[in-house]
């Protein structure tokens, strides 16, 4: 991969570093009584409710409540946020190392469409592994959706991020897993890189750009 024009990268969260299975929260919700729950989430589209919850627009107790009416079942708010968050799988110590030899030579950012039950639950992962501060010193700065009021692949989201920072579109890569995203972001200059399912975020980085 040719990186020479770029100086800055903008990477996704999950499926790019924090591996992630949303087959596994659609399983936990079927049988906790959700039938059908991937009609309404899934990595390509979801319903409006998970935008407004990935925006902050609604609580985490409204997400709840708000999906247990719509989809006709009720659970314990400790059995919804495990299912929720059973997506979440670990962020493996290669894509870290990537990440610190990255920081010397480019300005890393994050920006990821998440929401505060998953922010609670990732930070804990990352907590209990390699710790958080070790994560969070590789960047110069993390963009949660949730935090910000907006999301990928809106263009008001990467022209924020481009923005604050005072980074050249045409200098900026974006790295992530959904392809509308990664279309949002070419659609405004950036220069893009969809990761594959399977494919490795290590393997794509060269050893003669670190």
């Amino acid at each position: 991969m040719n990186v020479n024009p770029i100086n800055a990268i903008i990477f996704d969260l999950g499926g790019v570093l924090l591996d992630i299975n949303y087959q596994l929260t659609i399983e936990a919700f079927n049988n906790l009584g959700c039938s059908d729950f991937e009609s309404i989430y899934t990595q390509q589209k979801q319903s409006q409710l998970f935008d407004d919850f990935e925006t902050g627009k609604v609580s985490s107790e409204t997400f709840r409540k708000s999906l247990q009416k719509q989809m006709e079942f009720s659970i314990s708010n400790v059995e919804f946020d495990n299912a929720w968050n059973k997506m979440l799988l670990q962020l493996p110590e290669q894509r870290i190392e990537l990440l610190e030899k990255l920081n010397k030579k480019f300005s890393l950012f994050l920006l990821s469409n998440t929401n505060e039950i998953h922010i609670k639950a990732f930070k804990k992962i990352i907590s209990s592994s390699i710790g958080y501060e070790r994560f969070e010193n590789c960047f110069k700065k993390v963009y949660f959706s949730s935090e910000i009021g907006n999301r990928k692949p809106n263009a008001s989201c990467f022209e924020m991020v481009l923005s604050e920072n005072k980074l050249s579109a045409a200098k900026t890569l974006f790295i992530d897993d959904s392809i509308q995203h990664v279309e949002g972001a070419y659609k405004i200059g950036i220069k893009t890189l969809l990761i594959e399912s399977g494919e490795e975020l290590v393997s794509i980085f060269p050893d003669t750009i670190l």
